[in-house]
């Protein structure tokens, strides 16, 4: 039996046998990739449908030349610069998935050029293999410290050279899966946003709010990124719920608001297998639950309830309040701030953790600006890739 398969590299044909002993992966770009259970990473490296491009930098021709020699044999795009400034240029206008720099180059050193990719986030995980003809355990040392990856000593051997090339762009590959398999998990969140005209630019008013708070409260920059992150992928399990429940008018029964109460469990789910998004995980799941234990899914309670799952709670009472929804118009700032302080002295929310929101809101706050809540340029670059991508 043979089983005909679609990819945008036109049909794969897979016999019985194949698919007996082989696993069928879809790769994130629409095509199929297949990868016998006995074969090495460098064939599935060879099988990518994207040619690895890689960078040398130096100012000598004959090693320029040498390692285009080693490398030609396999299936690589190889570009050139003479100097650092020429090389910033074609990272800025190329997708490099390696560079290959000297130690010592014109304008700047081989380290110096090595520190600077890596304090710059747009390239900091590309992976760097350093060369030098100068001799000393002390170069390599700082070549290393200053963030390269590997470091060789000439004269190169050409089969080490192409296994720490393969290797290095090796894991290049499997970080730019896991960022092509978020960005995957936002454009479903998104999705999720636009199946409801009411809650337009919702998530990235969460996201604003929630990050306000918790600069406020002096929390890490990771755990803002996280809250970022948990902006958008709080309510991704939505995207599991049948519209008649997600958009029903009337109260739901008993049976369709058990089915709602899921969301949280199968947003979990859905985003667990991505160990980046660990930190999210617990606002995803908790951020439904209740100070006094009658929240879901798991009924905790208090000090139980993980910290940024009740800072994501407060934005997200704020949003559902100062905007309008089928079923009720848009409150103000003021409105809003007074029934979160009611509900927290109801035992329902943080008692601590909404009178610290209603300090800090504003009623420019009601302007939906983001950008002006996101005053961390680290966090904005790092999240940079990201928005390019939910902008589409």
């Amino acid at each position: 039996m043979n089983l005909k398969l679609e990819s945008n590299r036109g049909p794969v044909l897979l016999k019985q046998e194949q698919l007996r002993d082989e696993q069928v992966l879809p790769s994130w770009t629409g095509g199929l990739r297949r990868i016998s259970a006995a074969s090495s990473w460098e064939n599935a490296l060879e099988d990518a449908l994207e040619t690895p491009t890689i960078l040398i930098v130096d100012g000598l021709e004959l090693n320029r030349r040498l390692l285009r020699g080693i490398l030609k044999a396999s299936n690589y795009k190889i570009l050139e610069a003479t100097r650092p400034s020429e090389a910033f240029a074609m990272l800025e206008s190329e997708k490099i998935d390696l560079v290959m720099p000297d130690l010592v180059m014109p304008e700047m050193s081989g380290i110096e050029f090595c520190g600077m990719l890596k304090a710059d986030r747009r390239t900091q995980l590309i992976p760097i293999l350093m060369t030098t003809g100068v001799q000393g355990v002390e170069n390599e040392v700082a070549g290393l410290e200053s963030g390269a990856d590997e470091f060789l000593i000439r004269p190169l051997k050409p089969s080490l050279v192409r296994v720490r090339v393969r290797t290095l762009l090796r894991n290049k590959a499997l970080i730019d899966s896991l960022e092509e398999a978020e960005t995957i998990l936002f454009a479903l969140a998104q999705a999720v946003e636009h199946r409801d005209k009411y809650t337009g630019m919702h998530c990235e008013r969460l996201a604003a709010y929630s990050m306000a708070l918790a600069r406020a409260m002096g929390l890490s920059k990771p755990d803002q990124l996280a809250l970022f992150r948990g902006g958008y992928l709080h309510d991704i399990g939505k995207i599991s719920i049948p519209d008649n429940i997600l958009f029903k008018r009337g109260l739901l029964t008993d049976q369709e608001w058990e089915i709602m109460r899921q969301h949280t469990v199968r947003g979990e789910d859905m985003c667990r297998p991505m160990k980046s998004l660990a930190p999210v995980l617990p606002i995803i799941r908790g951020h439904h639950e209740r100070w006094d234990g009658s929240g879901y899914p798991d009924g905790l309670r208090g000090q139980e309830i993980p910290l940024l799952a009740r800072v994501m709670q407060v934005a997200d009472i704020y949003d559902a309040l100062t905007t309008s929804r089928p079923y009720k118009p848009a409150f103000t700032h003021d409105q809003a701030i007074a029934m979160m302080m009611e509900e927290a002295r109801r035992g329902w929310r943080d008692p601590e953790l909404v009178p610290l929101f209603a300090e800090i809101a504003r009623p420019s706050m009601e302007t939906h600006d983001p950008e002006s809540w996101q005053e961390s340029a680290d966090t904005q670059e790092s999240l940079a890739n990201m928005r390019r991508h939910l902008s589409r």
